[in-house]
């Protein structure tokens, strides 16, 4: 049977009609006119997303290249760094940083929990030395949001710049990088942004850019203070992926169509709504208290194969979800609502979760799930104008 393909994946995510076109487009040059306005517009909308009034830099890479180039150019050889190490991309974090040849500390939590900003504190305060904290705002191998604002009032009062990866945050639950003191705050294209792979963006508080100017950069690539210099100009240090910056004047128009609070509001009705519908099923929920606003972890009852749920979820129902890593690989499935999704692709995600599992591990859960997991979606869609969001960690 032929199914509507469902991308609910942590990235990449769907794309929407206008960007897709924008894509699409004849290639113009890189370093003209038209190009340049066009980067002029990107750059307002990327301090809008971003929250800062400073430069955010479009890099031709994956997220994982962003962070790269935020270690190598804020830290030296020897230096030491506190990591917070809660899931894979922690650990990404960690192994960056030793490839740089920095002295690197860990603050450990388990799979599944947020790191307690006091333990970040007591870190600090034991070696006055550390230079930097890098941590995820969403961890996405676990659906775990870290407190990053609770960090960032701690790293405020030390030396230590705090380094976040945004890549599947950015565009998806607050995290104002002005407001909040974060030094320097990445993310990648194919996650809330609604773009294809191969574009990052970075930005770096005042205190970064004095760090940076400060430190010499480690790789030709990635040269952060000339690359803000191009950017002044309206360019790139080198050649950028024109189609993707072209495609991101689209979606940022998209993201930012209604403001930032509306935005917001739908990816925590999205949340709500399939946490709901899981919850209702009878299955765990991976992350229970500090959870991303865009991905979704579900532990797999005992003795299911999480690969064959999968599997049958694609073919059969045509939605794609991703599955656990390392540890839980088999162990988890992890549903995708970012970016291009709707409350009717997240109850397509629901239903084939039920049946898969009801078709090849023999569970299922409460048949009403879906009516709840909408009446929970309809329930946080009703936020009054000015009313606050709801808290960024729960």
């Amino acid at each position: 049977m032929l199914n509507k393909v469902r991308l609910l994946t942590p990235g990449p995510t769907p794309l929407p009609e206008q960007v897709r076109l924008a894509l699409a487009k004849d290639m113009i040059h890189h370093r003209k006119s038209e190009f340049m306005a066009i980067m002029g517009r990107v750059q307002e909308g990327l301090q809008t997303l971003f929250g800062t009034t400073g430069t955010v830099l479009p890099l031709t890479c994956s997220g994982t290249g962003a962070m790269t180039a935020a270690v190598y150019n804020l830290f030296a050889p020897g230096e030491k760094v506190l990591v917070v190490e809660g899931g894979k991309f922690g650990q990404r974090w960690r192994e960056i940083a030793a490839s740089r040849g920095l002295e690197v500390v860990t603050v450990s939590v388990p799979w599944g929990k947020a790191v307690e900003p006091q333990d970040v504190a007591d870190a600090l305060a034991a070696d006055p030395t550390i230079a930097g904290v890098l941590v995820q705002h969403s961890e996405t191998s676990t659906g775990v949001l870290h407190p990053v604002r609770e960090i960032a009032a701690v790293t405020r009062q030390s030396p230590a710049l705090l380094v976040v990866d945004g890549i599947s945050a950015v565009g998806l639950n607050p995290c104002p990088m002005d407001q909040w003191g974060i030094d320097c705050l990445v993310t990648g294209s194919q996650k809330g942004l609604m773009l294809p792979p191969g574009l990052a963006l970075l930005a770096l508080s005042p205190r970064g850019w004095e760090k940076a100017a400060a430190t010499p950069a480690g790789c030709f690539y990635f040269n952060l203070l000339k690359e803000k210099a191009k950017v002044a100009q309206g360019q790139t240090l080198f050649t950028p992926a024109v189609n993707l910056l072209v495609g991101l004047e689209e979606s940022l128009a998209l993201l930012l169509e209604n403001g930032l609070e509306a935005l917001y509001v739908k990816q925590w009705a999205l949340t709500m709504m399939a946490r709901t519908g899981v919850s209702v099923m009878g299955l765990e929920l991976f992350a229970k208290s500090h959870f991303s606003w865009g991905i979704t972890s579900v532990l797999l009852p005992p003795g299911v194969d999480g690969g064959a749920v999968l599997r049958r979820a694609q073919e059969e129902f045509g939605v794609c979800m991703a599955g656990g890593q390392d540890q839980y690989k088999g162990r988890m499935v992890r549903i995708g609502h970012m970016g291009w999704v709707d409350w009717a692709d997240v109850a397509a995600g629901l239903f084939a979760l039920n049946r898969s599992l009801a078709e090849t591990g023999g569970f299922s859960g409460a048949r009403d799930y879906l009516e709840q997991a909408l009446a929970a979606y309809r329930a946080a869609l009703k936020v009054a104008p000015g009313t606050p969001l709801p808290p960024v960690c729960r």
